[in-house]
């Protein structure tokens, strides 16, 4: 069974389970509800929870486990010849076996002994899921009997359903936690591999970008450059334009709608500016590729500029239409939960609107606003589909926006397409630029997080 079954499953055993526990509390005292020290449904709660939780558990672990322990029962019975092979070599070796045990495409062609190994590898496949089935019932059947046996009047049920709640939220945000972790460290490790190669001083102050190892001592156009200064300027600068289009319009456009529309405006107006921020990146790229950049070049010859068909400008201007909806929406939210006391006390002291907007609810909403700018700037910082078909892949050292620029995540895209050898300074580059670009967006939060202290505290 693959993992939606799986979930299906487990949704219906706990609802079963809830509801037999549920009518089993509830048998016990006669559907007399005053005699159990917990209401019916926390019973209901412990019961599920003993009977999917620990299954559930137990499914994760053996399905992280389950393919490493299959190959490594395979590997070991291969004949010596092969297990002599280089670790990388018998790497992929057994890939071609998984490969051919799956019906997918292999390396190479299989003879006899990569069919036997398949064979294996699909016997023990279908013994595993066997076994996980009889696992995974045994545990719930478990569960049940356990839980159930628990069961009395006088059982406290909801401190242990809380307490088990409890547990569950926090193996959540761990989770979240060492995925962060697991991310970071795994940047890192290849970062500092491409540094043992490359270094740090040329990677962080070179004024060029030409990824392209040579391979002969005799090709051209294999450079090698890894200056990260031309990617940062055209990051940059695309963000600026961005922002300078999506603060003013996202910021007024809430205080308009909050301040001054009304009801029936407001119920319009705001749907249709959040659909914004559902439409796919790609048809913004189109969009600017086909309709802004044109329509910039045309400009600029008119008045006797010279604009690049791939220019900042035009990636800027549709990524800042972009992110108007993310310092819109929560600037609207944030502006709109200013308590209407604090509006009415400032028009009472003879201010104007306009003061009272600039003097009172701004700063009062200032922490949340600030929250809104800096997710929009995350989102420019990232976005890459616009880029590639607006401002192109050339690593100009320029802050004319109407010049071709590329970014960070471009390159890295870039640096990560098609079939390279893994531990090539190309390739470990976009754990590099990985890392600086998240270094980066901590200092940003960083500094944003202090400016939103400084002046919650000066309001206060």
């Amino acid at each position: 069974m693959n993992l939606f079954v799986y979930f299906i499953v487990f949704v219906l055993l706990s609802i079963g389970a809830y509801w037999y526990g549920r009518r089993y509390s509830l048998s016990l005292v006669s559907r007399d509800r005053r005699r159990l020290h917990s209401l019916p449904q926390y019973y209901g709660y412990y019961v599920a929870l003993w009977s999917v939780v620990p299954a559930f558990l137990m499914l994760l672990l053996w399905l992280f486990l389950d393919q490493d322990l299959i190959v490594h029962l395979v590997s070991a019975g291969l004949p010596e010849s092969i297990k002599s092979l280089s670790p990388d070599e018998l790497g992929l070796y057994l890939n071609d076996v998984v490969n051919l045990a799956k019906g997918n495409i292999t390396s190479s062609e299989g003879d006899a002994i990569m069919q036997q190994a398949a064979a294996h590898y699909r016997h023990l496949l279908q013994i595993s899921h066997m076994a996980l089935g009889i696992a995974v019932t045994g545990s719930v059947v478990a569960g049940a009997a356990f839980s159930l046996h628990r069961i009395r009047p006088d059982f406290r049920s909801r401190p242990r359903v809380e307490r088990m709640v409890k547990w569950l939220l926090v193996l959540s945000s761990s989770i979240a936690i060492l995925t962060t972790v697991g991310i970071v460290l795994s940047v890192l490790f290849e970062a500092i591999r491409f540094f043992k190669i490359i270094p740090l001083t040329d990677f962080l102050f070179g004024l060029q970008w030409s990824p392209q190892m040579a391979i002969r001592e005799d090709q051209v156009g294999a450079s090698g450059a890894f200056g990260v200064v031309p990617l940062f300027a055209g990051t940059l600068l695309i963000a600026l334009i961005a922002m300078l289009v999506a603060v003013p319009v996202g910021l007024m456009s809430a205080i308009y709608l909050v301040e001054f529309s009304g009801s029936r405006m407001r119920a319009w107006a705001k749907p249709l500016l959040e659909i914004l921020a559902g439409i796919p990146t790609v048809v913004y790229g189109f969009f600017a590729a086909l309709v802004v950049a044109p329509v910039l070049r045309s400009a600029g010859e008119s008045v006797g500029l010279q604009v690049s068909s791939e220019s900042a400008l035009a990636a800027g201007l549709v990524m800042g239409i972009m992110i108007i909806p993310f310092v819109s929406s929560l600037s609207d939210d944030v502006i709109n939960a200013v308590p209407q006391a604090m509006r009415d006390g400032s028009y009472a002291l003879g201010a104007t609107r306009a003061e009272t907007i600039y003097r009172v609810i701004v700063p009062a909403a200032l922490p949340g606003i600030v929250g809104g700018v800096l997710l929009a700037v995350s989102r420019a910082i990232g976005e890459t589909m616009i880029v590639v078909m607006a401002a192109g892949l050339t690593a100009n050292l320029t802050v004319n926006p109407l010049d071709s620029v590329t970014t960070i995540t471009v390159q890295i895209v870039t640096l990560l397409v098609g079939d390279q050898e893994f531990d090539s300074p190309k390739t470990l580059a976009a754990f590099a630029l990985g890392l600086v670009l998240f270094i980066a967006t901590l200092l940003l939060n960083v500094l944003a997080l202090h400016v939103v202290r400084k002046y919650r505290e000066e309001y206060e």
